[in-house]
């Protein structure tokens, strides 16, 4: 946001497979009236094989969207950003739907094989640099503290994957969500262990040799 010029004083951030409700529109209409808040959390509710995933995605789980532009702005982490507010913050009541495999699961695997990269890089300089902020995760006051919390825990803790299933599917109450939510709750446990295979790489193995060589393409391309 920094690098472009915003003709209006609010913005409002709408990924390609996200949508805009017009009860949502309605309530950011009215939000940005008031001079109390900069900006304004909006919680999502993922659409997964033509299903709302409601429990194992940690519904409502807030983003923020709405904001005045030189009041809020973003870091990266991973292969998303945390946002910086300079000011009181607050939340909309109504939410928007996430369609998270609208092109189809090959589309899904594909993009979540390249976040998987960024994501292990950050683990990488958060097991270094980073530490885990206990009061968020037991006495965070937003679902937001305690859920980054709560990750940067989960990246000190063996076997992810599995718990991270575990965590999803009961604990979250994944189950409930039928054949959709199964098959989330296995994706997302398959993405830890993509994460974690590339963390191992990163460490392990020297950077040329994660890049293919023109005959390895070719017999790529061949076989």
């Amino acid at each position: 946001l920094q690098e472009i010029s915003i003709k209006y004083e609010w913005v409002y951030i709408l990924e390609a497979d996200e949508r805009m409700t017009p009860e949502l529109f309605n309530e950011c209409l009215e939000a940005m009236k008031s001079p109390e808040y900069i900006g304004y959390y909006v919680a999502e509710r993922v659409i997964f094989l033509g299903q709302w995933i409601r429990r194992s995605t940690q519904y409502p789980r807030y983003q923020m969207r709405l904001f005045r532009k030189d009041k809020v702005w973003f870091d990266d982490y991973g292969h998303t950003e945390r946002e910086v507010c300079n000011g009181p913050t607050s939340f909309l009541k109504e939410t928007y739907p996430h369609y998270t495999n609208s092109k189809g699961i090959s589309r899904w695997l594909d993009k979540h094989n390249r976040y998987s990269t960024d994501e292990a890089a950050e683990t990488l300089r958060q097991l270094s640099e980073g530490s885990i902020n206990w009061k968020d995760l037991f006495f965070g006051k937003s679902e937001i503290e305690r859920r980054r919390a709560l990750k940067d825990l989960s990246l000190r803790l063996p076997f992810r994957p599995l718990i991270r299933f575990f965590y999803m599917y009961f604990l979250l109450g994944g189950i409930l969500d039928g054949r959709a939510g199964f098959s989330w709750c296995v994706l997302q446990a398959f993405y830890e262990y993509l994460i974690l295979i590339k963390v191992w790489e990163m460490k392990n193995m020297p950077p040329q040799k994660l890049i293919s060589t023109p005959e390895e393409k070719g017999e790529a391309i061949n076989n």
